[in-house]
């Protein structure tokens, strides 16, 4: 009986454990498969390790994370629910800057978002969470940055537990992204690559480089060169001005013991520059303040070395810190003419110029319309017509203008008696640089650089710039990115030839900011993403790598014709967002010269997912032929739509015209 009794007791007791379930929270479980961008996950503790706080309120047990964070868990199915407080922990709230972080948290279940937190700040009270997640088999944990910047961007997944009856809960590793590259060798044949038009202003020396290519050695021809304006044909480099206003249509030719290749360009004298957007490299995402001489022409060198410039990469352009800093004596931050001096890494900037001419490239510079540059070296408030003077005796033909120290500036002239406009604050210092920049005798792409403040793309133009920056400074994550691209919708009706949307610099390749150096925290996936989407937006694209370092993958990132060709339509005309498909779906699409659209499907999701581009969605009809850019492969004709399977952060990119008779 005695038996029976514990018998029954047992099989009472096994079936309410069963019932029950067990659970187990998150900093239980093993931590080396989160893929976060900064610090380490933390147990009980913050990623600052600090006692877990958020809006004020304790937690004794929890996992301290930062942005941006994804961890993938194998639930079997045999989940039940996952409940937690969330939210920016406050071991930062007293640093001034973490005022602007902001990051969400996010629950996705087998392709579905389950559980989405809204942007979060510093200060918010915790956020409690309670999913249900019967059925799930596999669970995304993330937190992203919201704001671009990852800086203080602690997350904390306080009191985080997971209910579940059978398999417990497994980490996983990320999906395998292999770094495959899609973009084919050059052939052996000659190909003239790049843009179809330049534009030059009267009177103002012209450097154009046929882009081709093709087995060497190679011959250019061009016929229909206007006056004043010659070929070399051994380099490719056409040079020379003209005092003739009007457009010529040269017939190019690039010749090798394989054959012959034939092309338009148009050279178009007048009051544009800059008909394509710029494309080229910028010191700032690699070397930052580590940036020299040395370092310049080694990047110039590696455009010709690399075959870039053969795929119409244009400009060496160096970024901030070639000047002496601004709280030197002022006889040692400028001669008694007024002209700026440089530091002692660019001991000769007209010949470093130089260098760069020699090798069929142009050369771009940096200043601000404040006292000092972001670094801290002298800008050119008040020096406006010195500095521009000098930067066209340099040689200069490119220059980024950043907006820095101006913000005090700024703020004295709103307390003036005057009383300017905001706008009228945000024009004044790029309005006085372009007077400078017309007055010179060469052509010098101007570049705002002020973070979009004052919707600068409604105005930019009109105040003399070439291109403008939509937004702050980018990174090589993920938000930071894709955050910034794909806002640039609505921006588009105001771009053209000679007036470009500048959403930053590209991120793929060995970036750092500094001496030290590491790949894109970029997945295969997001670089391309990176590189379609700037080439719908018609984006300046400036490379931002170490070009001494580029390994294949970043190499056929950089030199696909027929995606720069995109980039590079002479239409001008930017894409915008046609269609869009859940939380993380984006059709992208724009108009081409030849009557044909490029067209992204991006995935913006944490899952591979199928992506259909309706003709309907695009203002086409009947049967197209759609071709894939990246593999430069024809796909067939389609009639009504095109769908693909898009890869996590991904994208496919296309081109959709009507099939050839």
């Amino acid at each position: 009986m005695g038996n029976l009794r514990w018998f029954i007791s047992f099989v009472i007791l096994t079936f309410a454990s069963v019932a029950l379930g067990d659970t187990v929270r998150l900093e239980e479980l093993p931590l080396d498969r989160i893929q976060q961008d900064g610090g380490k996950p933390q147990i009980d503790k913050s990623v600052g390790q600090n006692p877990l706080s958020i809006g004020g309120e304790s937690f004794a047990h929890g996992l301290g994370t930062q942005a941006n964070l994804i961890w993938w868990l194998d639930l079997g199915g045999s989940a039940e629910r996952f409940t937690a407080s969330v939210g920016l922990d406050d071991d930062v709230k007293s640093n001034a800057a973490s005022a602007r972080t902001r990051i969400e948290f996010r629950i996705v279940g087998d392709h579905k978002t389950l559980y989405r937190s809204g942007s979060m700040k510093i200060g918010d009270a915790a956020k409690a969470i309670d999913v249900d997640l019967h059925g799930v088999k596999t669970l995304l944990l993330i937190v992203s940055s919201t704001t671009r910047s990852l800086d203080f961007t602690h997350g904390d997944w306080a009191e985080g537990q997971i209910a579940y009856s059978g398999q417990r809960p497994v980490p996983m590793e990320v999906p395998a992204e292999p770094a495959v590259v899609l973009t084919p060798k050059p052939a052996a044949t000659p190909r003239i690559n790049g843009a179809t038009v330049v534009g030059v202003r009267p009177g103002h020396p012209l450097l154009f480089h046929i882009a081709a290519t093709g087995d060497r050695p190679m011959t250019f021809a061009a016929e229909g060169l206007p006056d004043g304006f010659s070929l070399d044909a051994s380099s490719g480099q056409i040079t020379g001005s003209s005092t003739t206003p009007g457009t010529s249509v040269v017939k190019l030719t690039v010749t090798n013991r394989l054959g012959s290749a034939h092309r338009d360009l148009r050279i178009v004298v007048g009051d544009q520059i800059a008909l394509t957007p710029p494309m080229g490299w910028n010191s700032w995402n690699c070397f930052a303040r580590a940036v020299s001489d040395a370092k310049v022409r080694a990047a110039a060198d590696a455009m010709v070395s690399s075959g870039l410039i053969d795929h119409g990469w244009t400009y060496i352009n160096v970024d901030d810190c070639w000047e002496v800093g601004a709280s030197r004596p002022e006889e040692q931050r400028r001669d008694a003419d007024g002209r700026i001096k440089t530091n002692a890494k660019f001991p000769d900037m007209k010949a470093m110029a130089d260098y760069i001419h020699s090798k069929g490239l142009r050369a771009g510079l940096y200043s601000s319309p404040g006292p000092a540059t972001c670094g801290g070296y002298t800008a050119s408030y008040q020096f406006e017509e010195k500095d521009a003077a000098q930067y066209a005796a340099w040689g200069f033909d490119y220059l980024k203008y950043d907006w820095c120290s101006y913000g005090k500036i700024a703020d004295q002239i709103r307390k003036s008696t005057t009383r300017p406009t905001e706008l009228e604050i945000f024009q004044h210092p790029y309005v006085v640089m372009h007077e400078a920049l017309a007055k010179q005798n060469r052509d010098i792409l101007f570049s705002f650089c002020q973070y979009g403040m004052g919707n600068v793309w409604e105005w930019g133009e009109a105040t003399g710039g070439n291109c403008w920056r939509t937004t702050g400074d980018i990174n090589d994550s993920w938000s930071s990115m894709s955050g910034i691209g794909f806002s640039q919708n609505g921006h588009e009706k105001y771009a053209g030839p000679g007036h470009w949307n500048d959403p930053d610099m590209l991120v793929v390749g060995k970036v750092g900011w500094g001496p030290a150096l590491h790949p894109s925290h970029l997945t295969p996936n997001e670089q391309y993403t990176h590189i379609s989407l700037w080439s719908l937006l018609a984006a300046p694209m400036l490379i931002g790598c170490d070009m001494t370092q580029m390994d294949d993958f970043t190499l056929g990132l950089l030199t696909n014709d027929e995606v720069i060709a995109v980039n590079q339509d002479a239409l001008g005309q930017q894409a915008k967002r046609v269609a869009s498909g859940g939380e993380d779906v984006e059709i992208w699409a724009r108009d081409l010269q030849d009557g044909t659209k490029a067209v992204g499907l991006f995935n913006r999701g944490d899952m591979p997912t199928n992506i259909a581009a309706k003709w309907s969605d695009l203002g086409v009809s009947g049967k197209q032929t759609v071709r894939d850019l990246w593999r430069q492969k024809d796909l067939g004709e389609f009639d009504g739509q095109f769908s693909a399977d898009v890869g996590r952060h991904g994208v496919v990119l296309i081109k959709v015209g009507q099939p050839k008779s």
